[in-house]
């Protein structure tokens, strides 16, 4: 997949609702947070976080996004300065319906050198943030192979 650049953080948030939120932060590829139900993008521009290593995990169990905002309780729990201490609303009824996305987070949780772990949007990827490429690519080789996942950088 080739970047694209020139894409407006303003102009992706505007076309969200359309396509879904998750079109437009491909389409950016740069590290933002989704806000509201996801459809807000708020670049993080904090530059202690470009280039660190990432470990996406997904847990090959198919999770419908409508089934996850049906099971949402619609209640925002409001934005943070600190994307750090941030949360995903959504998490609770995605690992109701896919109990599998438990498994991934704790897994992650539990690896050598990781400094952060989320599921991503609705879900059912999640992903870590490691302290360096080599503890990223230890915990890319013990992933479980049911799992897919993918060794990568934030930018």
């Amino acid at each position: 997949l080739t970047r694209l650049r020139g894409v407006d953080p303003a102009h992706a948030t505007a076309v969200s609702p359309a396509l879904v939120a998750d079109v437009p932060a491909c389409l950016l590829s740069m590290t933002s947070r989704g806000q509201g139900a996801g459809d807000h993008l708020v670049l993080v521009d904090d530059a202690r976080i470009a280039g660190t290593p990432a470990l996406l995990v997904n847990p090959r169990e198919p999770l419908s996004t409508r089934a996850v905002f049906a099971s949402w309780d619609g209640q925002d729990r409001g934005g943070l300065d600190d994307w750090r201490a941030g949360r995903n609303d959504l998490e609770a009824p995605a690992r109701a319906l896919v109990p599998a996305i438990g498994d991934v987070l704790d897994w992650l949780a539990s690896q050598p050198g990781v400094t952060f772990v989320r599921m991503s949007g609705s879900g059912a990827t999640c992903f870590a943030l490691f302290t360096d490429e080599e503890a990223r690519d230890a915990a890319a080789s013990a992933c479980p192979d049911h799992w897919w996942h993918l060794a990568t950088f934030l930018r």
